[in-house]
């Protein structure tokens, strides 16, 4: 494994089960404080990577009173990580084995989980096959149901970000992109949220500023048969939420979200009576989760978890 530093974190790289060269982030390894709690494992959205959690993993690895040890993924074909030549590997099974791979490497046997949209998918396929990793989940704006005109928005927009003709030259260019598209469901980002945003969404290449993955992983959603139901493209996803009774549980649902909707997320609740709720504020799909609030209920929350 290659190590190397970075600004508040260590950069580690290892591989995955088929030798793909895979990244995380590791904040907060190196103080002996965080050795007795439970790590933090972060898994990011669909077309998203390690740096979407920067600014939350900075905030708990440096809490005075409980840091703890914070690890942010790449997923292959995603920012640092390798891009997969056989694109049909870009899916949940292989990238729940990834999570897996990922958590021997960096010697973590057990550790709360947040995971972001397709991350918080990739909870629900570990919640059965490896329950024993999971002392903790946070879903971030994701649940057993998902809506379709949540998920063709998604498609929408990644097949923009994937026009060469629309790069842009500037960050500056890039954040403003990004507030016009995202703008109306998130009313609560500053100009400085919409930069940082893209700084975790963009890389800089050959003067452009352009998405930093793979874009082969859009091409799943791209012939997605909008009209046929969710449940015959995806595993159940109710059973697999079952899974999650076992540990404690917090969803975080975007105020303005069109991919979880304010009915699943009810229904989550009576399915898991001890569910933690929290909606952000201004906010769309997938909510920061390093604002303020959200910090605190947290913070709260995974500080209630036994180690």
């Amino acid at each position: 494994m290659t190590v190397t530093i970075g600004t508040g974190f260590k950069e580690r790289y290892f591989s995955a089960s088929d030798g793909l060269r895979l990244y995380a982030r590791d904040y907060g390894r190196d103080n002996p404080r965080t050795t007795a709690d439970l790590p933090i494992v972060c898994l990011p959205g669909l077309s998203r990577n390690s740096r979407d959690f920067h600014y939350l993993a900075r905030q708990l690895s440096l809490a005075p009173e409980r840091p703890r040890r914070v690890v942010t993924l790449d997923y292959r074909g995603r920012g640092l990580s390798g891009w997969d030549t056989d694109k049909s590997r870009y899916q949940l099974a292989v990238e729940a084995e990834d999570v897996i791979t990922a958590c021997g490497a960096l010697d973590i046997a057990q550790a709360i989980f947040i995971g972001t949209s397709r991350g918080g998918l990739t909870l629900h396929l570990l919640a059965a096959s490896h329950p024993a990793l999971l002392r903790g989940v946070v879903l971030n704006d994701i649940g057993p149901v998902i809506e379709l005109a949540g998920l063709a928005a998604i498609r929408d927009y990644l097949q923009a970000q994937n026009d060469p003709h629309f790069w842009p030259h500037a960050w500056a260019q890039a954040a403003e992109t990004l507030q016009r598209t995202h703008g109306a469901a998130f009313p609560a980002l500053s100009s400085k949220d919409w930069l940082e945003m893209a700084d975790a969404i963009f890389r800089e290449q050959d003067g452009m500023i352009r998405p930093d993955y793979d874009p082969a992983l859009v091409e799943p959603l791209a012939t997605m048969d909008m009209t046929r139901p969710l449940p015959d493209l995806l595993p159940d996803l109710w059973a697999l939420y079952d899974e999650l009774k076992k540990v404690p549980l917090m969803a975080i649902r975007g105020e303005n979200s069109t991919l979880l909707s304010v009915g699943t997320f009810e229904e989550m609740a009576k399915r898991h009576p001890e569910l933690k709720r929290v909606t952000a504020k201004g906010q769309g799909h997938a909510p920061l989760l390093h604002f303020p609030d959200l910090q605190a209920e947290i913070t709260g929350f995974i500080n209630g978890i036994s180690g």
